[in-house]
């Protein structure tokens, strides 16, 4: 089993790969996470865990025993000592090995001191009684006490019986509990040949799947290739952008200056038209109204003697202010702006926006461009990839696996019979073991049936007014009852110590050299102990199977990862045997893909960011004569204001001091007065103001945009200069950097499927548990059934046999009591 399980092992590696860290050439970034599913896993139905029930509380009793009488750790270096010198060492460790055995020993003599003692101390006893001693003569002395003697008696003999009763059960549960747990054994075996069944049916459905989700990396590939343009396109657009957009929005804020410019322009021209036609007729009107103004003082009532003071000083007063009536700015003397405007409105004439936009456009479409720039390598790499396939493919079918799975289906089913063949044998094997501890309880059991049977009558037949020479037929047969109890007991007590005895070495010892230190795992290490079983070989497993003993592959690390249901490839260290990396190396599978990829050609010179026309609508604007108009007589005439007093202001003192006059004519014609002058203001001045507000802000625009202005066209200039440069002649770098990670990006698709393929072989595909469960179900069967039901046995009946003693001490003692007697005392000596 052994060489063909091994066989099998080293044959799923081939199809499996080997699983060892890859030196990548190139540095992958996290491509986008594939998701290639759960590897289908068969479910194995053995639960190799043992549960006794209720006679796990004996079990744990027969351990805490063993621990008492051998408290010693596992002899972990003597064992191996011997096992080297083949027990050679035994002359000169022997004192190690009896320190380690003491318990056990002194427990072996007092069961053979008991052996051999029991029927020689029987013999003279029978000797003694034949010779009317040892309680052999048939009289009795009469002693006042005698009633509470036979009480006791026949209390510790009868509690005594019930300890070895319950030794007796103890015994024969655990004698059953043995014959149930081998009926248990064909299911158990069943059960784990149905799992390696599981196991060699499912790993090339295992195999199978992992080549199947070849088609999760191909399809992600095949969907990257078709959207090259987005990916690579997209992202080669992306930086471009960075460096390109700023240059064009500066050419779009140019454009967006140049129209303002013509509605500044044209706003100064309709401005300037109002204020030079407004400013005549306000002219005009203001000195109306001095006139008239005037016209009104020359009344009498400012001349008149009978007048009042204080109306002739304000006469005096408004006369004098009238001067403040005329206008402060003169807009006549300024040259209008029609030959900047007319220059604008040719500059206009070149939509610079839509310029631009088509070099927004002709930049957006690098993705198009790069579409079909590379759609021949693009074919070329979806080729490769149906290939790497077809390899992947014809590599897992030219291996053996499904003929070394049959093989190995072959020699568990032959195994398999060969178990089935031994069953009647270990059946019949189990009924003479059932039938010898029958028949040793049974032996206990009879001397329990003389006890039981002789305390029944002894007691029912009891008269406390017969003597002992007149004691009761039922009462005599009690007493005859208890002897014949006594002479089984001596009969059978050493051949049944001396069966416990036998046992208790056996099973004590398996227990404590074998069943413990299987469960500490102080066994493994025995087994693992370099150059132990083979001198020139430190570990023997990697020594014998793959002839490298230095390998690190143990007994306990095997069954280790097999107990976590891993993979059979990690378990047994397949991946130092074969080197097959080629097959699972990321860099072969790709090296022509990378080859294609590495090939891309994409030129980007055929965009064009500016045409030649923008490029000149910028010189034109440069040269609309914006420099030649005088802003400092604009901005002086502007600054002076309408009037040289504020018509409001002059009209409201007007009104307070025609209000201190007493009311005459004169007072009335000031008050009129002053609504003409709100009229003008109101129909006049406030237009004028309203034009002189938006002449100030379109000259000062002006004055901004005018600033320096050839020089900010020239930087526009120079921006999309460089920026042109830089896609004609410098993006080389920038397509190879973005190209790179679009490589690497498809090439960690192929990489994610490698390692997930390799995690998967050593994790999940042909889990050996199956391997672990037959040698737990090996020890369940040998420590939990056989080892514990048997140390049971010999705990019971050892306990019984030991209080067989003081069975037959008191059943002797008691006899006296109940049996009738030949003679008697008429008075107690005392």
């Amino acid at each position: 089993m052994w060489k063909s399980g091994t066989l099998l092992l080293l044959l799923l590696w081939l199809a499996s790969g080997e699983l060892q860290q890859e030196t990548e050439p190139r540095r992958l970034p996290p491509p986008g996470k594939l998701n290639f599913g759960y590897v289908p896993a068969g479910v194995y139905e053995t639960l190799a865990h043992y549960e006794p029930g209720p006679i796990g509380i004996l079990f744990h009793m027969v351990h805490a025993f063993l621990y008492a009488v051998q408290p010693n750790a596992f002899p972990h270096d003597l064992i191996v000592k011997l096992a080297k010198d083949k027990f050679g060492a035994i002359q000169t460790e022997y004192q190690k090995a009896i320190y380690y055995e003491i318990g056990f020993l002194v427990c072996a003599a007092v069961g053979l001191l008991f052996t051999i003692l029991m029927p020689i101390v029987g013999l003279f006893f029978c000797m003694c009684r034949c010779c009317d001693n040892c309680g052999g003569e048939m009289h009795q002395r009469q002693r006042k006490n005698a009633d509470c003697r036979r009480g006791l008696l026949g209390t510790l003999l009868f509690s005594t019986s019930l300890v070895i009763t319950i030794g007796v059960l103890c015994a024969y549960a655990a004698n059953q509990n043995l014959s149930s747990q081998v009926k248990n054994v064909r299911r158990l075996v069943n059960s784990n040949m149905r799992d390696l069944h599981t196991f060699a049916n499912d790993t090339q459905m295992q195999i199978d799947y992992l080549i199947s989700q070849y088609a999760t990396a191909k399809n992600k590939v095949i969907y990257d290739l078709d959207h090259i343009g987005p990916l690579l396109g997209g992202r080669i657009h992306d930086q471009l952008d960075k460096e390109v957009r700023p240059a064009l929005d500066q050419v779009l804020n140019m454009a967006g200056a140049m129209r303002e410019t013509k509605e500044a322009l044209e706003s100064v021209n309709a401005s300037l038209e109002v204020l030079q036609d407004g400013t005549g007729k306000l002219s005009l009107n203001l000195g109306q109204v001095r006139t008239s103004i005037n016209r009104t003082l020359n009344d009498p009532g400012c001349h008149d003697e009978d007048s009042d003071a204080t109306t002739a000083q304000l006469c005096r007063n408004i006369r004098q202010s009238l001067s403040q009536l005329q206008i402060s700015s003169n807009f006549t003397r300024l040259p209008d702006v029609n030959a900047q405007l007319e220059k604008m409105n040719d500059v206009l004439k070149t939509d610079l926006s839509a310029v631009v936009q088509r070099g927004f456009s002709s930049l957006n479409d690098t993705p198009h461009m790069v579409i079909e720039q590379t759609r021949s390598v693009v074919e070329s790499v979806t080729n490769l990839v149906d290939s790497i396939g077809n390899n992947i493919s014809s590599f897992s079918k030219a291996l053996p696996v499904q003929s070394c799975l049959s093989n190995f289906t072959i020699f568990v089913n032959h195994v398999h019979a060969r178990i089935e063949d031994y069953y009647p044998e270990i059946d019949k094997m189990d009924f003479y073991r059932w039938i010898g501890c029958i028949a040793l309880c049974c032996m206990v059991v009879l001397v329990l049936a003389f006890n039981y049977l002789g305390l029944l009558c002894g007691t029912l037949g009891y008269d406390k007014h017969a003597s002992p020479t007149t004691r009761g037929c039922i009462s005599n047969t009690g007493g005859t009852m208890l002897m014949a109890g006594v002479g089984f007991s001596f009969l059978f007590s050493w051949v049944l110590m001396g069966v416990v005895t036998i046992i208790f070495l056996a099973g004590g010892n398996m227990e404590k050299l074998v069943c413990e230190p299987f469960h500490t795992k102080e066994l493994f290490k025995v087994v693992d102990t370099p150059y132990m079983i083979n001198p020139e070989w430190k570990n023997f497993i990697p020594g014998y199977m793959y002839n490298d003993s230095e390998l690190e592959l143990t007994t306990e690390s095997l069954y280790s990862t097999c107990k976590k249901n891993q993979g059979i490839y990690s378990a047994m260290r397949l991946d130092k045997v074969f080197n097959i990396s080629s097959y699972l190396n990321t860099t072969v599978f790709t090296k022509d893909v990378v080859s294609q990829l590495d090939s891309l050609k994409i030129d980007l010179r055929s965009i064009i960011l500016l045409e030649a026309e923008g490029r000149q609508n910028l010189l034109d604007f440069s040269e609309a004569g914006l420099s030649e108009i005088n802003y400092a007589d604009y901005l002086e005439e502007v600054n002076k204001g309408v009037t040289v007093v504020d018509l409001l202001s002059f009209a409201r003192e007007l009104e307070a001091q025609t209000d201190l006059m007493p009311k005459s004519p004169l007072q009335s014609a000031l008050k009129g007065h002053v609504g003409t002058l709100r009229q003008i203001h109101r129909q006049q001045i406030v237009p004028m103001e309203q034009s002189m507000s938006a002449l100030n802000q379109s000259m000062r625009f002006l004055e901004r945009t005018a600033s320096d202005l050839p020089n900010k066209i020239l930087a526009v200039l120079d921006a999309i200069k460089a920026a042109q440069f830089l896609i004609s002649q410098n993006a080389t770098h920038l397509i190879n950097r973005e190209s790179r990670k679009y490589t690497a990006t498809i090439i960690g698709y192929f990489h994610q499927y490698i390692e997930w393929m390799k995690t998967s072989l050593a994790m999940e595909v042909a889990p050996c548990k199956p391997f672990s469960n037959v040698v737990d179900t090996a020890e369940i069967m040998a420590c939990s059934f056989v080892v514990d039901s048997m140390n049971t046995f010999w705990m019971g009946l050892g306990c019984s046999t030991l209080l067989l003693l003081p069975s037959i001490i008191l059943a002797v003692k008691l006899a006296k009591y109940y049996r009738r007697m030949d003679t008697e005392d008429v008075y107690d000596d005392f």
